[in-house]
């Protein structure tokens, strides 16, 4: 069989472990039918492991502390003392009274409190300066602290919990004539309902479709699931009207008709693909017996 670009991207991708559940389970429902495809996913993983091994470890350089040092050192330089702006001199209003005389004592207090607020902003930038570099000590170097200021080791426990196993089963079809090759996948989840038509080999006739239906004991026809679109997938939510019994012991089948699906809601041919589902999340695997 022949196959595509995308088949091959698919294959390779599932090779590298990017593929989610859904693309998975469609990916291994096709290795269960088809044996060339099956090849074609085991070189990918030959080719991608002897890539794997080729790859080593990475030492960063010896430069590398070396600029680290040399942050720190300059966040250990002193910096200049904040300096307030000079205060402008008064100016006297221009009025025809006679201006009083200015006291010189608040001269002076204005004066002591500038140099205040001076002395203030020095000792605050010294302040800050020091817990710069206090602070870079603790990251970097912390053992030319003194003991009272350097940091305690510390143990943080740290709770992995394993994740819960998925609380929703994935069905999957493979819908194909006889034990050809599949025309389609058909992927249901259990908790939603939703269904996903991938195309693999089959292609529909100049102005006809292909139309997916749902046949189950429990009702009185067939009932349509819609066409088959023309992209790779089609993805839909009409199962949810179905009980899940109904949904899992239902066979599921495709018909060509008429361009834009059957007009009557009944199918106007024999089905050419046919399938049923089965699940992909297998049970959980029992506890291995204690050593003897």
């Amino acid at each position: 069989m022949a196959y595509s670009e995308d088949h091959i991207a698919l294959a390779a991708e599932y090779a590298l472990g990017t593929l989610d559940a859904e693309e998975r389970a469609q990916v291994e429902a096709m290795m269960a039918v088809d044996r060339e495809f099956t090849a074609i996913v085991q070189a990918w993983e030959q080719r991608l492991g002897t890539l794997n091994q080729m790859v080593g470890s990475v030492e960063p350089r010896p430069i590398v502390w070396e600029n680290i040092k040399t942050a720190i050192g300059h966040s250990t330089e002193p910096q200049a003392p904040l300096l307030l702006p000079e205060a402008p001199p008064p100016v006297a209003p221009v009025v025809a009274e006679q201006v009083p005389a200015v006291d010189d004592s608040d001269v002076i207090q204005l004066a002591s409190r500038v140099r205040r607020w001076r002395n203030v902003a020095s000792f605050a930038s010294a302040v800050a300066a020091a817990l710069v570099a206090m602070l870079a000590l603790q990251v970097y170097q912390p053992d030319l602290l003194p003991d009272a200021v350097r940091p305690k080791p510390r143990t943080q426990m740290v709770e992995v919990k394993t994740p819960a196993p998925p609380s929703s089963a994935q069905y999957v079809a493979v819908l194909q004539k006889d034990a050809g090759s599949p025309a389609f996948i058909l992927t249901v989840d259990a908790a939603t309902k939703n269904f996903t038509v991938r195309k693999v080999g089959a292609a529909a006739e100049p102005g006809k479709s292909f139309e997916l239906w749902l046949i189950s004991d429990r009702l009185s026809q067939p009932r349509s699931l819609g066409v088959i679109g023309a992209a790779d997938f089609t993805a839909r939510p009409v199962l949810s009207s179905y009980d899940a019994s109904t949904i899992n012991a239902a066979t599921y089948a495709v018909t060509v008709e008429q361009a834009g699906g059957s007009p009557d809601g009944k199918p106007s041919s024999a089905p050419i693909f046919t399938g049923r589902l089965i699940e992909t999340v297998p049970p959980s695997a029992p506890a291995p017996a204690p050593p003897r």
